[in-house]
């Protein structure tokens, strides 16, 4: 069963990366936040940020919401965040 939640996530991923979909930011960084939460082997990822940069705030923000979700569940989300923007995954 780990093996194809895994498949699957790996599959969403490949959807999301070959789309050429426009989407609003706030999707991004939603997209952005459960992929780095499901994949980041150490824990808690902080992207390196320049004093003062407003998009690493915006990314650190969206870090900080889904902190507290397990890998499994950071997956799953990204699953669906695909399925409900871009399509079924099979």
């Amino acid at each position: 069963m780990m093996a194809e939640e895994n498949s699957r996530f790996l599959k969403a991923y490949e959807m999301a990366s070959k789309t050429d979909q426009q989407f609003p930011p706030d999707v991004m960084l939603h997209f952005y936040a459960l992929y780095k939460r499901a994949t980041e082997k150490n824990g808690f990822y902080i992207p390196p940020t320049n004093h003062g940069d407003l998009r690493s705030a915006f990314k650190i923000n969206a870090l900080v919401q889904v902190k507290d979700i397990s890998k499994k569940e950071a997956e799953e989300k990204y699953i669906e965040l695909v399925e409900q923007y871009i399509g079924h995954i099979s």
